[in-house]
C-alpha cells in the first residue's frame, strides 16, 4: 500500500529495516563463526546454572579424508538436537570426537613408504605408529574446521580422540575388564578374514556387494556300507567356494529331506557324467542338478528312495583320494551325518563341510567335540595356500589387488582331471567385502582373541542378565529408538551374533594388553595372566606415555618385573578391533570428563542406520560387558543420502554432492535447511534441483522475517497491548502460537525436525505472510496510535521471539542475523537465548473454531475477486464491495462480529443470509456461501486507497476519516 500523493506518502508507517533481502550467506557466515568464537558462546552456555544436563555423545568419524555429504547430514542432525535442547532449557553438551586408529591410516602410511621404496617391516613399529598418529592428527584439524563451517556447535577446543594417551589408557583398562571377568579367551575358529589387508574383520567392517563366483557340483564316493546299491553311489555337493574343497572334512544332510538314487542312462558328448554312475540327490533338486550336468530327463532315471536309515550307514571319500601326487593328503574317510542347517531349496540337498572356513560347520563339530579331527590350516594370512599343500601350494584365492586369484581354477581343473566334477558354472550373488579395501573376504580359521557373549560374566553385575548377550537384549528394551524399527534390527542382530572377535593383526591401535603363560593351553586356567598389579602398572604407563609403550623392546620386563617372572610369559602383540576403541568412548568421554555425565550414560547416540551393526552394537556390547547396562538412553538413526534420482552416490558416476561446494554456492544454512526438510530416518535425496527448491523456501522464510523486522522498528514495551485487549485476529495468532509451541517442543524432544520446520514454515508463509500480514498491512501502515496497530505490533514482537528461537537450531546463521538486527551488541546472540515460554491461556479453541469458518468464507470472497481482477473489472480488491450470502446463521453472525471487509481487504462488504442468486460465485469445497460482486461506493482515499463514501469530507483533502484522524 502506498499513498497516491507525495505529501501523504511520508505519513505512512512503512516498514524500515537494513536487513537485506539477499542473504549473501557464503560470504557472511564465516563472520558469524568468528564472532561466536570471539564471544565464547558455547562456554557461556555452560555457565548457566540450575539446568538439567543433556548430552549427545558423538559417534567418532574416522580421521581420514575430507567430509562427504553423509558427514554433513550426520553432524547437522546432531547439532540440531543439541541446540534445540539447549534452547528448551537444558545444559546441552556436545563433545566432538574422532576415531584415530585402524587400518585405513596404516594403508596411507604404507602407500607413502612404497612411493619412497621403503618396507614397513623394516621400520621400527613405534616409528611407524608415530607417523600414523601424525597423519590422523592432521586430518582431525582439517575435519574440525570443515565441521565448524557447517555451523556445528561444540567443545571444539577439547574434543576426544581415541589416540589421546588417556583414551588409550581407558581402552586398555576396559579390555582388561574382559580379561578379569572371565569372558576373554583365545580360540581358533573361522572368522571373516581379509587376505588383502591380512587381518580379521568384524561384521561391522564388512559390506555386501554383488560378486560373480565359480560354482561347482562335486562327487563324493560312498564306501563301506555293505550295501551294494549304496556302495555304487556318489553323494553330490554344490559349493560357490571351490577353494574350500582342499579343506573338506565332511558332508552333511537334512533328516527331513526326501532323497533318491538317480542313475545316468545316457549322456551328450560334452559331459562329466558317465553312463552307469549313480548319484544320491534331494528329490526337489535332482532335475536341476542333472540339468546342470547337461543331462535331460531322458538321460537319467530314479532308481529308489534313499532313507535316513540308508544315509546313516554312509561314509564318503574325498574326490582327491588316491590322486597321483596327493601324498595321502585326502585319504581319510569323510564324516557324514545330519545337520539342521541343510535345506533342499538350492544346491543338492547336501552340504560340504570345511569347518575351518564355515561358521555353521565349525559350530556343528565344536558341539560334537570333534574339532581336532576337522580343523585344517591350509590358507595363509595372505590368502595363498600353504606352500606344501599338494597340487595347490602357493595358489592364491585372491590377488593382492582383491581380484580373483588362481586357486579356484586350479582346484576345478584338478577335480575334473580325477573325475570328481559333475558340473560347473558361475553365479552372481551378494558377497561380503571389506568396507575399507572393497575386496572380497573369506572365512579363515585362525587363532584370535574373543569376548564370549554367552558365558556368565564374573563381575557380579547380574541385574540385567548373567551373560553379555542376556544383558544386551535386556538393555535394548530399556532404550528409546528413533525410528522404532531400530530396536528390532539391533535385537535380531544381538540374538544371532557370534562371540566378539577382539584381535587384529595390525600395528596402529591399542594393543591387547595381556600375557599368556608359556607351555599352557588356551583351555588351562592359568593360560592368561590375570594380575591387578600388572594391570595397574600398564594403565599408569599408558596414561603417561600412550600405548606405544607396549611396543618398547623392554615392555615385557617393564610390566612384569618384580610381580611375576617375565620369562614365564609371552606378550600378546595383536591390536584391538577399532570397534572396541569406539565402543569404549563412553568410558573416557562421558564417565571421565568434567563435561561428561554423572552416570556415564548419554542421553542420545545418533548415527546412520549402518551403525546398528557398528557403533551402536559395539558400544552396547562393551558397556554391558563392563558396566551391565547400555551407554545410551536414546538411539536415533538416519538413512543414506542418494542423488536426485534415488541412486547411490559415486565418484565414478559423477553424482556426488560435496558439502563444501554447497556451502560455497548457497551457504551452510541452505544445507542445514535441506536436512530439516527431509525425513532423515529414511534414505534422503539431494541434488541441484532439490537444493534450488530449498533455497526458494529459504527466501520465502527470510522475507517473512524481514517484514517483521521492518514493522517492529522503534517498537518498545510502552507499545504493548495485553492479549485480553487485542482484537480477535491477534488473539487468533496467539492461539496459533500456543499450538505451535507445543508442536515445536514435542518435535524437538522427539528429534523430529521435519515436523518442526514444516509446521513453522507453513505458519510463517500461510498463516502470516498470506493471511495475517496481508490483512494487517493496512493498520500497520495507515493507522495512527490505535489499539489495533499497537496490538498488531505486540503480536509481531511475540512472533519475532518465537520464530527466531524456534528456527535458530536449524538456520543458525540467519536467525543470528535476524536477532542482531533488533538486538545489536558485542555480547548479543540468539544462541544465548532460550525459547520463550508461551502462556497456556493463549490457547483458545473456541475462537479458533469460529475463525476457521471466517477464513473459509474469506477464501470464497478472494477467489471471487480474483476473477474480477483477471478480467480487468477492478485493479485491486479495495475497489470491491461484494455481497456475501451465507446459509449458516451462526457463520453469518461470526462474519458480522468482525471487520470482515478488512479481513477480505475490501473497502466494504455486506453479509446476508438471503439465498444466493444464480450468478453468485461459489467454491465447491465451501458449500453454503455465495459471493455477488459489487464495486465499492465512494471515492478512493489518497492515503490508504480504500474506496469510501466519506473521502473528501474531512480537514485533509482526499482522505478518509481514519486517515484524517491519523494525520491530525
Amino acid at each position: 500500500m502506498c499513498a497516491d500523493t507525495p505529501e501523504y506518502k511520508h505519513t505512512l508507517n512503512l516498514p524500515r529495516t537494513a536487513f537485506p533481502m539477499r542473504a549473501g550467506l557464503p560470504k557472511r557466515e564465516p563472520e558469524w563463526l568468528e564472532r561466536w568464537a570471539r564471544i565464547g558462546v558455547y562456554d557461556r552456555l555452560r555457565e548457566k546454572e540450575g539446568r538439567q544436563p543433556f548430552t549427545l555423545h558423538d559417534g567418532p568419524p574416522y580421521a581420514n579424508g575430507h567430509l562427504h555429504i553423509g558427514h554433513a547430514l550426520n553432524k547437522t542432525i546432531k547439532d540440531m538436537i543439541v541446540r534445540s535442547h539447549q534452547m528448551m532449557g537444558f545444559d546441552a553438551r556436545y563433545i566432538p570426537g574422532w576415531d584415530c586408529h585402524g587400518l585405513p591410516i596404516e594403508w596411507k602410511i604404507e602407500e607413502q613408504y612404497r612411493k619412497k621404496g621403503r618396507d614397513k617391516d623394516d621400520v621400527p613399529i613405534n616409528e611407524f605408529r608415530a607417523e600414523c598418529r601424525e597423519f590422523a592428527a592432521g586430518w582431525v584439524d582439517i575435519q574440525r574446521e570443515e565441521f565448524k563451517r557447517l555451523g556445528i556447535t561444540g567443545n571444539w577446543a577439547d574434543p576426544y580422540l581415541t589416540m589421546d594417551f588417556h583414551a588409550e589408557r581407558v581402552i586398555a583398562e576396559e579390555f582388561m575388564k574382559f580379561l578379569m571377568n572371565g569372558t576373554l579367551y583365545q580360540g581358533s575358529k573361522p572368522v571373516m578374514w581379509s587376505p588383502v589387508e591380512q587381518t580379521a574383520l568384524a561384521e561391522a567392517e564388512v559390506e555386501y556387494h554383488d560378486k560373480e563366483s565359480f560354482t561347482i557340483w562335486v562327487k563324493f564316493k560312498v564306501v563301506g556300507t555293505g550295501d551294494a546299491t549304496l556302495d555304487s553311489a556318489q553323494v553330490v555337493i554344490w559349493t560357490t567356494t571351490p577353494w574350500t574343497m582342499p579343506s573338506n572334512k565332511a558332508v552333511v544332510y537334512g533328516e527331513g529331506i526326501s532323497y533318491g538314487l538317480y542313475e545316468v542312462i545316457g549322456r551328450p558328448e560334452e559331459c562329466w557324467a558317465r553312463i552307469g554312475e549313480r548319484y544320491i540327490l534331494a528329490d526337489n533338486l535332482a532335475a536341476d542338478v542333472l540339468g546342470r550336468a547337461r543331462l535331460d530327463e531322458t538321460m537319467y532315471r530314479r532308481l529308489c528312495d534313499v532313507t535316513n536309515d540308508d544315509l546313516a550307514k554312509i561314509t564318503l571319500t574325498h574326490p582327491l583320494k588316491g590322486a597321483e601326487g596327493a601324498e595321502g593328503q585326502w585319504d581319510d574317510i569323510r564324516d557324514f551325518r545330519a545337520a539342521d542347517f541343510v535345506t533342499d531349496t538350492e544346491g543338492t540337498g547336501f552340504v560340504h563341510c570345511a569347518p575351518s572356513h564355515g561358521l555353521e560347520e565349525y559350530e556343528l563339530y565344536r558341539d560334537l567335540g570333534m574339532l581336532e579331527q576337522v580343523i585344517t590350516y591350509n590358507v595363509n594370512p595372505d590368502g595363498r595356500f600353504r606352500d606344501d599343500l599338494p597340487f595347490f601350494g602357493g595358489k592364491a584365492i585372491l590377488k593382492p589387488n582383491g581380484k580373483e586369484g588362481n586357486a579356484n581354477a586350479a582346484i576345478i581343473d584338478k577335480l575334473a582331471e580325477v573325475g570328481g566334477l559333475l558340473a560347473r558354472g558361475k553365479i552372481k550373488h551378494s558377497y561380503p567385502h571389506s568396507w575399507r579395501s572393497k575386496a572380497p573376504v573369506i572365512y579363515r580359521n585362525t587363532p584370535q582373541w574373543f569376548a564370549a557373549i554367552d558365558k556368565p560374566v564374573g563381575d557380579g553385575l547380574d541385574t540385567h542378565g548373567k551373560t553379555i548377550r542376556e544383558r544386551a537384549l535386556t538393555e535394548i528394551d530399556n532404550v528409546n529408538w528413533t525410528p522404532k524399527s531400530g530396536r528390532n534390527r539391533l535385537h535380531s542382530m544381538m540374538e544371532a551374533r557370534p562371540d566378539w572377535v577382539l584381535s587384529r593383526q595390525r600395528a596402529w591401535g591399542v594393543p591387547l594388553t595381556c600375557f599368556t603363560k608359556k607351555g599352557a593351553l588356551p583351555t588351562d586356567d592359568d593360560f592368561l595372566l590375570r594380575n591387578p598389579q600388572v594391570n595397574r602398572r600398564i594403565t599408569s604407563t599408558f596414561e603417561a606415555e600412550g600405548a606405544d609403550a607396549w611396543y618398547d623392546e623392554d615392555a615385557k620386563q617393564r610390566f612384569l618385573e618384580g610381580i611375576v617372572n617375565p620369562d614365564d610369559y609371552d606378550q600378546v602383540i595383536d591390536i584391538l578391533d577399532v570397534w572396541f576403541d569406539s565402543g569404549s568412548t563412553h568410558a573416557f568421554t562421558l564417565r571421565d570428563r568434567a563435561d561428561g555425565t554423572e552416570d556415564g550414560i548419554a542421553d542420545v547416540y545418533m548415527e546412520g542406520t549402518d551403525q546398528h551393526r557398528g557403533w551402536f552394537h559395539s558400544s552396547l556390547l562393551q558397556s554391558v560387558g563392563t558396566t551391565g547396562r547400555a551407554p545410551y538412553r536414546n538411539v536415533v538413526t538416519h538413512g543414506f543420502t542418494l542423488d536426485e534420482k534415488g541412486m547411490k552416490m559415486s565418484k565414478s558416476i559423477g553424482n556426488t554432492i560435496v558439502p563444501q561446494q554447497v556451502v560455497d554456492q548457497y551457504g551452510a544454512d541452505i544445507l542445514r535447511l535441506w536436512v530439516a526438510q527431509t525425513d532423515y530416518t529414511a534414505d534422503q535425496r539431494i541434488g541441484p534441483e532439490i537444493l534450488k527448491g530449498v533455497a526458494d523456501s529459504y527466501r520465502r522464510l527470510r522475507n517473512t522475517m524481514r517484514y517483521m523486522l521492518g514493522s517492529l522498528t522503534d517498537f518498545t514495551d510502552a507499545d504493548r497491548v495485553e492479549p485480553a485487549d487485542m482484537p480477535e485476529l491477534e488473539q487468533l495468532i496467539l492461539h496459533r502460537l500456543a499450538e505451535l509451541d507445543q508442536i515445536v517442543r514435542e518435535g524437538y524432544a522427539a528429534f523430529d525436525f521435519q515436523r518442526v520446520f514444516s509446521a513453522v514454515f507453513t505458519f510463517a508463509t500461510v498463516d502470516l505472510s498470506a493471511f495475517y500480514f496481508d490483512i494487517r498491512k493496512d493498520a500497520l501502515y495507515c493507522d495512527g496510535d490505535t489499539v489495533q496497530r499497537r496490538a498488531a505490533r505486540t503480536v509481531l514482537d511475540l512472533l519475532f521471539h518465537r520464530l527466531t528461537t524456534w528456527l535458530a537450531p536449524v538456520l543458525v546463521f540467519t536467525m543470528e542475523e535476524v536477532w542482531l538486527e533488533r538486538y545489536p551488541g558485542e555480547d548479543s546472540s540468539v544462541h544465548l537465548t532460550d525459547m520463550p515460554d508461551t502462556p497456556a491461556a493463549w490457547r483458545n479453541d473456541t475462537l479458533a473454531q469460529k475463525w476457521a469458518g471466517i477464513r473459509a468464507a474469506r477464501r470464497v470472497v478472494t477467489a471471487a475477486l480474483e476473477i474480477q481482477r483477471t478480467e480487468k473489472v477492478i485493479g485491486a480488491s479495495l475497489e470491491a464491495g461484494p455481497v456475501v450470502h451465507v446459509e449458516d446463521e451462526n457463520l453469518a453472525e461470526a462474519l458480522r462480529s468482525v471487520p470482515f471487509n478488512d479481513i477480505c481487504i475490501t473497502s466494504e462488504i455486506a453479509v446476508t443470509t438471503d439465498p444466493s442468486p444464480a450468478e453468485a460465485f461459489r467454491l465447491p469445497e465451501t458449500p453454503g456461501i455465495g459471493v455477488v460482486f459489487e464495486k465499492a461506493s465512494g471515492e478512493k482515499c489518497a492515503r490508504c486507497w480504500k474506496v469510501l463514501p466519506d473521502v473528501g469530507t474531512h480537514a485533509h483533502s482526499g482522505v478518509c476519516g481514519r486517515c484524517d484522524e491519523a494525520l491530525s
